[in-house]
């Protein structure tokens, strides 16, 4: 027998949650599924190393880091402001660094997510867990439950189900046959905010896990726009917050440089290393102008050829292109603009609204990632509540 309900919402992560709140809000009774044991996998996992909700900055330059003009609107109705006060109304103080990202003050995303929880259960949301949706049965929304196959037949629903990357954590892309079979453009997923691969040679072992501090990357046919960052040298080769930061243009081709002393104006980094003692090792003249060990083996790796000065200020950054879309910490791609109605509503599909990382835009690290899951489930759940009925 094929269940009817007023809404229903798949997918519990962020993007889901704050849908399944609006229609919640608007009186609507709201069934919100889940595939796996438990909700926001990938939100807790986020949170673990400290959960970065959102960036304290000016509306236009915030919406400007996501590469898609058509999220801004979004944004303005859910924007920074909007996050740290929504925090706060779950009992959860916030803080801002001084880099203008902004953290729950316990810096978990734990107690957070407990609140958000409580109060959708409070407002009557129904949460079930390892529902898995299947496709269609007809009109029907088809699920894999532990009772079995089940379906249901919504007034409205609200895709949430996440992107293409971290699939044990529940985003795995399976849903793009069934959109794409009816009628939804989905752009191909590609890895964003993602390390890159590196064939090191074996002196580099000893290095694998250690930070590079304190460097600057920039576009090599560029003589400014550097972007300071830290990154790390693993076995796989190079990520971390430094990468991140220029993954799209690292994907794109654009080639980089490593300046590995930016408070030094190249001609000073001449100047001292040729006040050094003639004869003395590459090595040691490198440790001398204050390279760590690991950029000195940095310089060695990638560097080789090169004249010392032009070896510190501008290294290559060689690379063998990103590594696999399942270990990117987000992606690009998903349903196309074109395909959404400006309610976030499938256009092949009345009555289906889409939210999340399931729509095609980008952003970086540093709280743009969070935020526009929430703006847009929360924009989508107010378009499809005001949609029952009509």
């Amino acid at each position: 027998m094929t269940e009817r309900v007023p809404a229903l919402v798949i997918g519990a992560g962020p993007a889901g949650l704050m849908a399944a709140g609006a229609l919640a809000e608007a009186g609507h009774r709201v069934v919100l599924s889940e595939a796996k044991p438990s909700p926001a996998r990938k939100f807790l996992m986020a949170g673990k190393s400290g959960l970065n909700l959102t960036k304290a900055e000016p509306p236009a330059a915030f919406a400007a880091a996501y590469g898609a003009d058509w999220i801004a609107p979004v944004l303005s109705a859910f924007g920074p402001q909007a996050v740290q006060d929504w925090a706060r109304g779950l009992g959860q103080d916030v803080f801002t660094g001084s880099s203008g990202r902004v953290f729950p003050v316990a810096m978990k995303g734990s107690p957070l997510l407990r609140a958000w929880l409580a109060r959708l259960a409070a407002q009557g949301v129904e949460l079930r867990t390892r529902w898995r949706w299947t496709g269609w049965d007809g009109a029907a929304f088809r699920f894999d439950t532990p009772e079995g196959v089940r379906q249901i037949a919504p007034q409205v629903a609200v895709l949430a189900l996440g992107g293409a990357s971290w699939a044990r954590l529940g985003s795995d892309g399976a849903w793009v046959p069934w959109l794409a079979t009816r009628g939804v453009d989905v752009a191909a997923w590609q890895p964003a905010n993602m390390g890159f691969a590196v064939d090191w040679s074996p002196h580099m072992a000893r290095h694998f896990g250690s930070p590079v501090k304190g460097a600057a990357l920039r576009p090599a046919a560029m003589a400014e726009g550097a972007q300071r960052g830290e990154f790390v040298i693993s076995a796989r080769g190079i990520e971390g917050g430094g990468i991140y930061a220029i993954s799209r243009a690292l994907r794109q081709g654009v080639a980089h440089v490593v300046d590995l002393l930016p408070d030094l104006a190249a001609e000073e980094v001449t100047a001292r290393l040729d006040r050094m003692r003639a004869g003395e090792t590459a090595a040691n003249r490198l440790r001398k102008l204050g390279l760590s060990p690991v950029a000195v083996a940095l310089v060695q790796e990638w560097g080789r050829g090169l004249p010392l000065p032009q070896a510190v200020k501008a290294l290559p950054l060689r690379h063998a292109g990103p590594r696999p879309l399942d270990e990117a910490i987000s992606v690009a791609g998903g349903i196309t603009r074109a395909s959404l109605t400006e309610g976030l509503e499938l256009r092949a599909l009345p009555g289906v609204f889409a939210a999340g990382e399931m729509l095609d835009w980008e952003a970086p690290t540093g709280g743009y990632l969070l935020t526009a899951c929430l703006a847009t489930g929360l924009w989508a759940g107010r378009a499809a509540a005001k949609r029952i009925g009509t």
